[in-house]
């Protein structure tokens, strides 16, 4: 059975569920798309969770190396990762127990993205979460 994401309206509520967005691959350059987004997002009040080794923050925010060395687990991870880091950080979810899991416009990996879902994780593939909230419930509150 080929991956489908969830229905607009499953994203929308998804989306004024959560509230902490673990950001695998955050830059701390303001020119780059990982950084617009969570700094959008945060203006949305999310809170968000730099995963990103070799930083100490991006937009005010503590860094964190990897996701086994966050302080609790957030309510969803959005990747801006390559496509063949995916497995990885899927395994690194269903063992810390995460929700939500949301892969970046470009972000494919198939297999992972299933993979996760039959662990019981939404997973939300080759979307921009900016974009869905503003599109699909930004009105909404």
């Amino acid at each position: 059975m080929p991956f489908a994401n969830p229905t607009p309206e499953q994203i929308c509520t998804l989306l004024h569920q959560v509230r902490s967005v673990a950001v695998v691959g955050l830059s701390p350059q303001p020119a780059r798309p990982s950084f617009n987004v969570a700094k959008a997002l945060q203006g949305f009040g999310y809170r968000i969770i730099p995963v990103r080794p070799l930083i100490d923050e991006v937009l005010g925010e503590k860094a964190y190396p990897d996701l086994d060395s966050l302080p609790e687990v957030p309510d969803i991870v959005e990747v801006f990762r390559a496509a063949e880091h995916v497995p990885e950080i899927v395994d690194n979810c269903i063992k810390l127990g995460i929700k939500n899991l949301w892969l970046q416009d470009g972000v494919i990996h198939e297999a992972a993205a299933l993979r996760a879902q039959q662990a019981g994780i939404t997973v939300i593939m080759d979307r921009c979460m900016y974009r869905d909230y503003v599109q699909l419930c930004g009105n909404r509150s």
